[in-house]
């Protein structure tokens, strides 16, 4: 069990570092060379970069430091050493990651969907693994901790527009527009990376052949089944309707074991915005 839980925390780490370098390089080599101000100690990193020069990893570290102290006392040690090699990794990747124009001819447009689309995936990445790159993205984190009806990602959106105006002023307001196209795109994107992971099946069988339904699912899919007690009105007869949860892609393989069973079953098929537990997303207290 150690060992499973020591590989678990690693390979957090891993997709930590591989969405911070993913963050670095859309920011890089998608926005920054036609000055989109995206949000974030990352936009006042292409402010800077576009006003004096001032490299997109300095300004990103030396922006950050004061965040860390408050984020600390707020989500606890462990959230802030993820954040940290987050931080630290994105600052890295602005100073090692090669320079090169990924969109021919400084199409702003393409640069503002193509940049948010890829950087909403590094985000996502580092969300989801309990982390963030710091800056307003530790802010967001913050605000979330009391905020739980709200995502971070969504809370990032409303700090990240404020940036955008402050960008406004300084590379006009074509520019802003576009950028609020990259922020939404980062905003959507990321959402439904850490939603996406977590998406499930809820299943309820009503059949006359339950038992061996559930012998099935459970001997074949290693699924657990539950047994609820229902009654049909119009019968007035009681039997035991099955409730099961399982991951999309089996969907069609609880279908087919339902229809050689019981072809007459009843079948209600819905979706689980997220689960939580053995065989899906396990909750990680590190």
């Amino acid at each position: 069990m150690f060992g499973t839980f020591k590989k678990s925390v690693l390979k957090g780490y891993i997709l930590i570092i591989i969405g911070s370098f993913i963050i670095g390089y859309a920011i890089k080599n998608i926005l920054d060379p036609v000055n989109l101000v995206t949000g974030g100690v990352s936009g006042f990193a292409v402010i800077f970069n576009g006003l004096w020069n001032v490299p997109l990893w300095i300004t990103n570290t030396a922006l950050n430091i004061p965040l860390f102290l408050i984020t600390f006392i707020i989500k606890g040690k462990n959230f802030m050493i993820k954040t940290v090699v987050a931080t630290v990794t994105l600052s890295v990747a602005l100073a090692v990651i090669p320079e090169h124009n990924v969109i021919d001819g400084g199409d702003i447009l393409l640069s503002a969907i193509f940049g948010g689309i890829v950087m909403g995936v590094g985000t996502g990445v580092v969300f989801m693994n309990r982390a963030t790159t710091g800056g307003t993205d530790m802010m967001a984190a913050d605000i979330q901790h009391f905020m739980r009806h709200k995502s971070v990602a969504q809370i990032l959106m409303v700090l990240d527009g404020m940036v955008v105006l402050l960008g406004a002023g300084i590379f006009g307001i074509n520019k802003a527009l576009y950028a609020v196209i990259s922020v939404f795109l980062v905003t959507v994107i990321s959402d439904r990376i850490i939603d996406g992971l977590k998406f499930g099946k809820v299943i309820y069988i009503i059949s006359d052949n339950s038992t061996a339904l559930a012998e099935r699912i459970m001997s074949e899919m290693g699924r657990g089944v539950t047994a609820i007690k229902a009654k049909g009105m119009y019968t007035g007869k009681s039997k035991d309707m099955l409730y099961v949860v399982v991951q999309s892609r089996e969907v069609p393989q609880v279908k087919d074991i339902i229809y050689e069973v019981d072809k007459d079953a009843f079948l209600i098929l819905s979706n689980a915005t997220e689960v939580v537990g053995e065989g899906f997303i396990e909750r990680e207290d590190a």
